[in-house]
């Protein structure tokens, strides 16, 4: 079964799931930009550590607009093996894209994503699927002895210290968000509609809406074959996404409390100048122009009435958003 996007984002939906009559425990979702050379690899490892598994099995391959040839490589694999699936992109979208496009095609009960480029290790895909049968909903892979140049090492550091940090009040604690390799329960990624570079976040996501998060060591190895599709440009990407995801994980259905923080600040701020240079001038005669800190006082005090005026405009929209589309706040576990 293939399928193809239309020229904008969404995608056409072809619901297999319903001819199915075997149940699809286990979907794996493959994301890929030209990596024809690790793909036939790929598939015979993924094979080989899908022996031991008990139920039906999906594989979808996501094609991110290849230039290589690696669609055909994927159409031939399809081709002998009923249980590939093949979405290809008109265009490149991004990883982030691709992984939803996976998961509004997914049929099994439990959801594997995993980067095509083999420095993931197919192996551990049952030592995955051991933890989710602990009772987690998602179960996060742990790159620790990482084989990939020291530079982006550090970049990677760096940017996994940020993202704990900004994501501390979920209550989550995981070492290495930017690690495709990822095993999730169906009703996570069903209920998740990613954006942006947001994949790297759906663990502090999946913890918004309720989920039990944890995370394992897991075998990285070396590249073979291509190169990196990760630019030090994406750092950019990665703050303003890390200022949302604070801003979800926070304030989502309270954004004047986000907005009313920052306009108390500042107003403290622009009183503190103030009063300072009024110090300054009534003890010490520095010769300050009072109109120059008074124009400060004003200018504070105009921004932080600008924040309370964003606060309660998000507010509106929050409130328009959950009650017009009959959303509640809160979400509850399937008893059944």
């Amino acid at each position: 079964m293939q399928f193809e996007t239309n020229k904008s984002e969404h995608y056409k939906r072809k619901d297999y799931c319903d001819n199915d009559k075997t149940k699809l425990f286990l979907s794996v979702v493959v994301p890929l930009f030209n990596e024809e050379e690790s793909l036939e690899k790929l598939y015979s490892e993924i094979c080989s550590s899908l022996e031991k598994i008990e139920g039906g099995v999906q594989l979808i391959f996501v094609d991110d607009a290849s230039t290589d040839n690696s669609l055909s490589v994927i159409r031939k694999i399809a081709e002998r093996d009923k249980r590939v699936h093949i979405i290809a992109f008109r265009r490149n979208y991004g990883q982030t894209a691709a992984l939803q496009a996976g998961f509004d095609h997914v049929c099994g009960e439990v959801v594997i994503t995993m980067d095509a480029d083999l420095q993931n290790d197919p192996n551990d895909i049952e030592t995955l699927l051991r933890k989710i049968d602990e009772g987690y909903d998602v179960v996060c892979g742990w790159r620790k002895k990482r084989k990939d140049k020291t530079l982006r090492k550090l970049f990677s550091m760096v940017a996994n210290f940020l993202i704990s940090w900004l994501t501390a009040s979920t209550g989550q604690k995981v070492h290495d968000m930017g690690c495709t390799f990822r095993a999730y329960r169906k009703w996570i990624v069903k209920e998740m509609k990613l954006h942006g570079e947001m994949h790297r976040f759906i663990p502090a996501l999946a913890a918004l809406q309720g989920a039990t998060v944890t995370e394992i060591e897991v075998n990285h190895r070396k590249r073979l074959y291509g190169k990196s599709k990760y630019g030090f440009e994406r750092v950019f990407k990665v703050v303003l996404d890390l200022v949302t995801i604070r801003f979800f994980t926070t304030s989502a259905t309270r954004p004047m409390y986000f907005f009313g923080k920052i306009s108390a600040v500042l107003t403290c701020v622009g009183l503190m100048i103030c009063g300072l240079v009024a110090l300054l001038q009534l003890f010490f005669n520095s010769g300050f122009n009072v109109n120059s800190y008074l124009l400060i006082l004003m200018m504070t005090a105009f921004i932080a009435v600008q924040f309370v005026v964003l606060g309660l405009l998000g507010e509106i929209i929050m409130r328009f958003y959950y009650e017009s589309n009959d959303k509640t706040f809160y979400c509850t576990k399937d008893l059944s």
